[in-house]
């Protein structure tokens, strides 16, 4: 991979949790912040970065609604790779009928999915090695974490590194199911599952 710092590309408060991705320290990262909080720009550098480090590794992308993808997680790695990521952007191949990104060395792919359709997450199958990587923005119009778990069961498999990325913007209800899951700590084999990251512009 291009020799790229990952400091020149997040913001300060992500730099901690940039090593925990690479370490999958924790499997489970859910991002909570407003406009501003930079959390798309880190989810969509970590993951060609972690592509990168990683030929068998491929991603996949969901939105409650598969209209909404175009215009958000789909044109944030259009920004983040053409913009940022410079010494690799031309490793990466964007199309949009249907909607994919392909790494044209590795042959590695960035699916994007909308959960309105819930067969095409059970029929999706990677080209060679296995979909380690999954990414779920705007958490909180999902119907609750039941979707969420539906959706991980169906595509984690066949590989040792899986992260998973939650994205959303903290519910103004104390109430809601994003809310009240964020605040159970998720322990798995004596390990913190879940991290829940805070950020905002302020922070940036």
């Amino acid at each position: 991979m291009a020799d790229i710092s990952y400091k020149d590309l997040i913001a300060p408060s992500f730099y901690g949790l940039w090593n925990d991705v690479v370490n999958q320290k924790y499997p489970e990262i859910w991002l909570a912040g407003g406009r501003g909080s930079t959390k798309s720009s880190f989810v969509s550098t970590c993951i060609p970065l972690l592509m990168e480090m990683n030929p068998r590794l491929h991603c996949c992308c969901f939105r409650k609604f598969g209209t909404n993808l175009a215009d958000s997680v789909y044109s944030q790695f259009e920004f983040t790779i053409n913009e940022k990521l410079k010494p690799i952007a031309d490793h990466w191949i964007f199309k949009r009928s249907p909607l994919k990104i392909v790494n044209s060395l590795t042959g590695q792919q960035i699916l994007f999915r909308g959960l309105d359709d819930p067969q095409k997450v059970k029929s999706l199958k990677a080209p060679f090695g296995y979909f380690g990587l999954i990414w779920l923005e705007e958490l909180a119009e999902f119907d609750g974490i039941e979707e969420v778990r539906n959706v991980l069961q169906s595509l984690r498999r066949g590989g040792h590194y899986f992260q998973t990325f939650c994205s959303y913007n903290p519910p103004e209800t104390s109430s809601n199911w994003v809310n009240h899951e964020a605040s159970i700590p998720q322990i798995v084999d004596g390990k913190l599952y879940r991290y829940v990251h805070h950020s905002d512009y302020r922070t940036v």
